[in-house]
């Protein structure tokens, strides 16, 4: 009895090793919607997700930033990503949420909320499995994008947060005006 007992708790043993394995391979990362495109971020740059509030309006912002959010006594600036990508659809439903993103630039950590159409799936991923960028040509900015992933057969863009969430980058030609 002491042998089959013994046998079962090595069989969970293994199994829940083989799980904390299968956790512990490559880097989680937080997937979302923008305008029908998969976009994922690395789930360690993720402060918080919150559901769609409407903004603090900042005149003469760019046409992508909505505002400002009070994050617990932080001013947060508020980037619609449909808008930064020059999707045309900006209706917010039940499933906009506004992902608080992290960024280091520095010695200062930067905080910027991300206006998404949703949040879809926390996935792990090697570095391996991740590819380039492909090269559009001139026409087409790709500093925002660090690589290409293929996750359940879908094609997931991995963004470039040091240059999306990159205050430097307001005046860049790529500012989502959608009269150009």
């Amino acid at each position: 009895m002491t042998s089959e007992i013994e046998d079962v708790f090595a069989g969970q043993t293994h199994n829940l090793s083989h799980q904390l394995e299968e956790e512990d391979k490559g880097t989680q990362y937080l997937s979302f919607d923008v305008g029908g495109e998969e976009f994922a971020v690395d789930i360690l740059s993720v402060q918080e997700i919150r559901g769609w509030e409407n903004p603090t309006f900042l005149p003469n912002s760019p046409v992508y930033i909505k505002g400002v959010l009070n994050l617990r006594g932080t001013i947060v600036p508020v980037m619609d990503l449909r808008t930064r990508f020059r999707f045309r659809n900006e209706k917010y439903l039940d499933t906009t949420v506004i992902i608080i993103l992290k960024t280091v630039a520095g010695e200062n950590e930067r905080l910027m909320g991300c206006v998404v159409d949703g949040v879809s799936d926390v996935f792990n991923l090697e570095e391996s499995e991740i590819g380039d960028v492909p090269d559009y040509g001139s026409g087409v900015d790709s500093r925002f994008a660090s690589g290409v992933m293929t996750v359940a057969d879908n094609a997931v863009t991995l963004l470039e947060l040091s240059n999306l969430l990159s205050l430097d980058l307001i005046d860049h030609p790529y500012t989502g005006d959608l009269n150009v």
